[in-house]
């Protein structure tokens, strides 16, 4: 071999060819080293088919999914390889996230990290003279099992009030090979603003396809169609075993993988090769794709099934028909169908039928396998029959199951010659339709050659004897309960056949007896035909609707010998809503043995104000004779909607021992969660919370709706507690619903509110129908906590406003009869006034507003705003609030103090208009032994174009601070607030104590006190995704100043990553005087002198790290006076605009003259008001941008010692 190769390279060589022979050589040596060397996993055959080839799953990444979980949640920019392939530019899927700010339409976070850094993939805009349909589209996929789903959470909420359409949101499968799309999904589609989950069943594919989704609308806003979290389950076909054969029992198929016996020659390719589905002689099969077989068509009833395959039934308008065949999964297979006709529907019933069978025995008995598809409101139902002598049903699967073919089996054992019938019940809805595809019968159904039978037909049921809506509705109306008889409730006789297997999968429900005696029954889990790995599903027919008290009682057992027998649960599924979250779940064993292993459950179920249904769901691990999941002695307890456990409907609660007559809300996203340990009351006592750092938390909103209220014939207050804790928290409303649907907003507040809990009244006008009140935690933020405590109603009017925002009403203030009188308005509606609240920061937020105009308000001329009334007090208080005056000679605005009695006192004016900003005003109340009102007066300077704007009224039971007053933070921010421009930051800082922060890192103890119960404020670093997000706190308008010093505390842990920075506004200039990146000690105090040659505002700035914490305390600013004590700048020349000094002198004087009758009136005043609520109001008119009255209550619930500054000093010389 050697010579002759030799002998060859010598010719070559005499030909010139050598060289390129032994390149030839090596590139061919190459080739064959890489080739050989090449990884398996690499190759293109087997990317993307559901299996981890390569170790490291690199074989299964951007198809759709990533990696050995096949989960998509967009939250990489590849998107999992998902692109936008809409046909009309006007209208398309974009991959985005939510935004800073809580947007008016589209989800209020992604579902995979429930926050608003989280993506997910959504519409844009659309508005359009024809449909424009948005499409979004896979990689593709090799193929797939019969089992294979897709898992994923969607979105549907129509915030325009356009209309979302016919076809909102579907899905389909685009087969290459074939060149076809079929649809595979079609959601309910009503309007939701929350994350639904839905699955769609892909079932089996076996060559390339990509999956579709679809979005056809006129007019829409953006990202209100929204899809999110893409799991897909159980698609990989039959792997080869470790072993060298299958396990007894299965199949081996050509290529090696297995499968059950059972599903051999059932009319599906589980293999995937059809090894399955090729010895099946003997068996009678029609997939109906050349004609009906043997089956007969022919029916008593006017309405028919018909052969026909999707393409002939529609291709454009989604919704109709199955959207595919079983036997092929394309648009262009058959099957047999029925559908409610285009004009009136005259019978509910249509049948098929085989020919006359032999007869069959128990060792032999007819099998019969078939696939249906009953989609939509108007599949009423499937049943199979048998007709001998008499006509028996042997099979039945009620109503609609879903956008799926579900596998279906049964068995025929008689000894007279029968025929089987299909029979479909079809109700008159807008859509939907019954299918069946695939029927295979075992050789023992021989079709007969001998005489045929007579059969009987059997009586028609007897006419319901009430109204559809009027059965199951938990009130008997019917002789005997006829119509409450079959609804679910073992009470009744019969009540247990009331539920309805509604299993796909391989497990389902049985109805079995318990006791023969007695007759008792139980459902129980068993062994079922169908093929999808899901839980075993069984259903009642449609409830309710429920009142307050509904609750669900039953027993239940899981018992055999293995540790963990399986899963059981409850949920509901709304008749509009569709399928709601798990009630109540269980899982493990209660017993080893069905004797003294039942439990008792009961589950409040509560209002539902539409038609329901009750589901169980159960899995078991194992199926056997000693295993068993079991279900008895269901019962409905309370549930009419007129029922109430007492005839009081009594508002108040402190939610002790539950909910009182308030009950959570089925068609939020959420729910109130009853916490120990942070009451209001006692500190240790419980209240009702909503968790926003929770992880698990999704969608807007949780509601706590009241027991219905009778009308009422005067003006109620609603009193309650709340905190608002966080720094990007969320809001908290109340709303009032009336009986036709319409909601009110009454209240809302939202932002930092500090670590306390505050004192919230809200104003309830006289109501001619009855009513319910709802408070509303908004999950707008993710970092924060929402809760509330001690909730009453009271047949009062509310007395002044602690804190009011003028959002949604005017709290009480009502304005004088003048020649110009205030209103509520925002900048939105007007072109006179501030164009922004100060509350809000925005168009939309509310103010109460003067037009101060000389031909409104001639000059001299007066209005006034006027307050509640307020009961005696004998505590010194502070009024804050925020002012606009804007326009030429807007006049003169004062706030008086007006007893009941005596001369009213003035505590603030001003006359001067700075520019159009909003600034801070307070002026401090006197001891006042008469009930009192605020007067807000503008006197007229003959302006033009002029008004005042008063917004953010705060009072506090403290006197005001000073100007140039270290401000401690023990008694508020001191005019320092927190911007709620979202264009200027993203969070705020909050105020707490170490003492009573449980969720946060902090400062071991404030600067001020110097222990655990001093206050500051800090920026957090958290689990949230508000990482890097600034916060920035502002001073007042300060004036132009030579010198002015800036002292501050501050806190930062070395291993913390947070920062602050120091700015001074001025105008629209910005300059930055300090940056602070470390600090060495626990508080370190910093110095900054500040020159401007105009008004200007501090800022403190803080940006939040990953880790750690910043903290400021003991803020304090000089004016006029430099950080070395020399004053820099004259004195003003004006009288200062803050009249607290008299109302000082006026404090003393009252002490010393009327100190005994003020005790005495306090103590007859208080002994008559005992057992009522506390009459200190604070009526919170909701807002965020504000100073906190941190002298309210202490976070463990007394009243917070060391509040005064003598308390602070003795507190000082108690420190270590």
């Amino acid at each position: 071999m050697w010579h002759s190769f030799s002998t060859c390279l010598k010719r070559y060589k005499e030909m010139g060819l050598l060289h390129g022979v032994l390149t030839l050589l090596l590139l061919m040596t190459l080739h064959w080293a890489t080739g050989s060397q090449r990884d398996p996993c690499q190759s293109p055959e087997v990317q993307c088919d559901f299996v981890c080839d390569c170790n490291d799953c690199n074989d299964e990444l951007d198809c759709g999914y990533r990696g050995r979980e096949f989960v998509c949640d967009f939250e990489e920019p590849a998107s999992c390889g998902w692109k936008d392939q809409s046909l009309e530019a006007g209208y398309s899927w974009e991959r985005r996230q939510r935004g800073d700010a809580l947007p008016d339409s589209g989800p209020s976070s992604d579902f995979t990290t429930g926050t608003a850094s989280g993506w997910f993939m959504g519409v844009t805009s659309v508005q359009a003279g024809s449909p424009a349909t948005a499409v979004l589209v896979s990689p593709a996929m090799r193929q797939s099992s019969p089992t294979c789903r897709l898992h994923l959470r969607y979105f549907l909420w129509d915030s325009g009030h356009t209309g979302l359409g016919a076809a909102p949101l579907w899905a389909s499968l685009w087969r290459e090979e074939v060149g076809q799309e079929a649809v595979v999904w079609r959601p309910d589609g009503t309007s939701v603003r929350g994350w639904r989950e839905a699955t769609v069943f892909l079932g089996r594919v076996p060559s390339t396809f990509r999956i579709r989704f679809h979005s056809r609308r006129y007019e829409g806003r953006r990202g209100d169609v929204a899809v999110d979290q893409l799991e897909f389950l159980d698609c990989a076909m039959p792997q080869p075993p470790q072993e060298e054969s299958c396990a007894a029992g299965m199949l081996q198929c050509k290529n090696l993988g297995c499968v059950a016996q059972r599903q051999v020659c059932d009319g599906t390719d589980d293999c995937g090769d059809r090894t399955d589905e090729e010895n099946c002689g003997g068996y009678w099969s029609c997939d109906f794709e050349e004609d009906v077989c043997d089956w007969d068509l022919r029916s008593l009833s006017p309405l028919r099934w018909k052969r026909t395959n999707q393409m002939n039934i529609s291709l454009s308008d989604p919704r109709q028909g199955p959207g595919r065949d079983h036997s092929h999964n394309t648009a262009s297979g058959h099957f047999l169908y029925v559908t409610a006709p285009e004009t009136a529907l005259k019978a509910d019933w249509a049948a098929f039928q085989t020919p006359f069978l032999d007869p069959t025995n128990s060792t032999h008995p007819c099998k019969v396998v078939m696939y249906t598809h009953q989609f939509g409101p108007r599949a009423g139902g499937l049943s199979v029959l048998v007709a001998d002598r008499e006509i028996h049903p042997v099979w039945e699967r009620g109503g609609a199951l879903g956008d799926l073919w579900v596998k279906g089996e049964l068995e025929v054992v008689t000894n007279m010659t029968f025929k089987i019938l299909f029979v479909a019940a079809i109700r008159d809805k807008e859509y939907g339709g019954i299918a069946v595809d695939s029927i295979t019968m075992s050789p023992e159904c021989q079709i007969s050659k001998g005489n045929n039978t007579a059969v009987r037909f059997p009586k028609p049921p007897p006419h319901p004897c009430t109204e559809s809506d009027q059965i199951c509705d938990f009130h008997v109306d019917c002789p005997e309960a006829q119509d409450e008889a079959k609804c679910g409730d073992f009470s009744y006789e019969g009540g247990s056949s009331g539920w309805t297997d509604s299993s796909i999968g391989g497990q389902g429900w049985q109805l079995k007896m318990y006791n023969a005696t007695t007759k008792e029954q139980y459902l129980c889990v068993a062994q079922a035909p169908g093929q999808q790995l899901s839980e075993a599903q069984t259903r009642t027919p449609l409830l309710g609707p429920s009142g307050p008290a509904c609750t669900l009682s039953f027993s239940f057992s899981l018992t055999g010998p293995p540790v963990h027998i399986g899963e059981l649960s409850v949920r509901v599924i709304d008749s509009l809503l569709g399928e709601g979250p798990r009630l109540w779940e269980y899982a493990g064993k209660t017993g080893s043995s069905e004797e003294g292993a039942w439990l008792k459950e009961e589950i409040h179920l509560g209002v539902w104000d539409h038609r329901f249904q009750l589901e169980f769901l159960a899995r078991s691990k194992v199926l056997g004779p000693d295993v068993q999941i079991a279900v008895k002695d269901v019962r409905f307890v309370n549930c009419h909607p007129d029922y109430f456990q007492s005839s009081s409907t009594e508002l108040s609660c402190n939610f002790e021992e539950g909910l009182c007559n308030w009950y959570q809300d089925h068609a939020d996203n959420f729910d109130w969660t009853v916490q120990s340990g942070m009451d209001h009351s006692t500190g240790i006592g419980k209240s009702l919370v909503v968790d926003m750092w929770s992880p698990s938390l999704r969608g807007l909103s949780g509601r706590l709706v009241s027991f219905p209220q009778p009308p009422t014939s005067q003006e109620h207050c609603l009193y309650f507690y709340y905190r608002l804790y966080g720094p990007d928290t969320g809001e908290l409303k109340v709303k009032l619903h009336d009986p036709n649907g319409y909601e009110v907003l009454l209240w809302s507040r939202g932002g930092p509110h500090g670590n306390v809990w505050h004192e919230g009244h809200c104003p309830v006008a006289q109501q001619l129908t009855s009513f319910q009140l709802v408070f509303e935690a908004v999950r707008s933020g993710f970092d924060g906590e929402v809760a509330l405590d001690d909730v009453a109603l009271y047949k009062r009017p509310c007395s002044v406003p602690r804190a009011c925002s003028f959002e949604g009403q005017a709290c009480g203030f009502t304005s004088g009869y003048g020649p110009a009188r205030w209103r509520l308005q925002n900048g939105f509606s007007t072109s006179t006034g501030p164009r922004t609240d100060h509350t809000l920061e925005t168009q939309m937020g509310y103010y109460m507003m003067l037009d101060s105009d000389k031909e409104v308000l001639p000059q001299g001329a007066v209005s006034t705003l006027t307050s509640p009334l307020s009961w005696a007090s004998y505590n010194p208080k502070c009024v804050n609030f925020w002012y606009h005056m804007g326009g030429k000679n807007p006049g003169s605005f004062s706030v008086y103090v007006k007893p009941e009695k005596g001369e009213r006192v003035k505590i603030f004016s001003n006359s001067v208009s700075r520019g159009g900003v909003w600034r801070h005003g307070n002026g401090s109340i006197s001891v006042s032994a008469s009930d009192w009102q605020l007067e807000f007066e503008v006197e007229g300077a003959g302006g033009t174009h002029s008004y005042v704007a008063l917004d953010d009224v705060i009072l506090s039971n403290h006197p005001c601070h000073s100007p140039g007053e270290d401000c401690d933070l023990e008694r508020g921010l001191c005019g320092w607030t927190n911007t709620q421009n979202t264009t200027l930051d993203k969070l705020d800082w909050e105020l707490t104590s170490a003492e009573a922060e449980s969720h946060y890192p902090t400062p071991p103890w404030d600067h001020t006190l110097g222990n655990e119960r001093g206050h500051f404020l800090f920026l957090p670093s958290s689990s949230r995704d508000t990482a890097n997000h600034n916060a920035q706190l502002l001073s007042p308008h300060l004036p132009s100043t030579k010198g002015t010093c800036l002292r501050f505390w501050a806190h930062k842990p070395s291993s913390g990553d947070s920062y602050l920075k120091v700015l001074r506004w001025s105008g629209v200039q910005s300059q930055q005087l300090l940056e602070v990146r470390e600090v060495t000690s626990v508080w370190k105090r910093f110095d900054i002198n500040i020159t401007s040659a105009e008004e200007y505002q501090i800022v403190f700035e803080g940006f939040k790290g990953t880790s750690g914490v910043f903290a400021l305390d003991d803020i304090q600013y000089t004016v006029g006076f430099n950080c070395a004590g020399a004053a820099t700048d004259p004195l003003p020349t004006h009288p200062p605009d803050n009249a607290g000094g008299i109302a000082a002198s006026i404090i003393v004087l009252l002490l010393l003259v009327a100190t005994l009758a003020g005790v005495l009136c306090y103590f007859l005043r208080e002994k008559k008001r005992a057992g009522s609520a506390s009459q200190a109001s604070c009526s919170d008119q909701g807002f965020s941008n504000d100073s906190y009255d941190q002298s309210l209550t202490d976070p463990t619930g007394g009243t917070r010692a060391g509040s005064g500054i003598f308390s602070v000093e003795e507190n000082r010389e108690e420190q270590p």
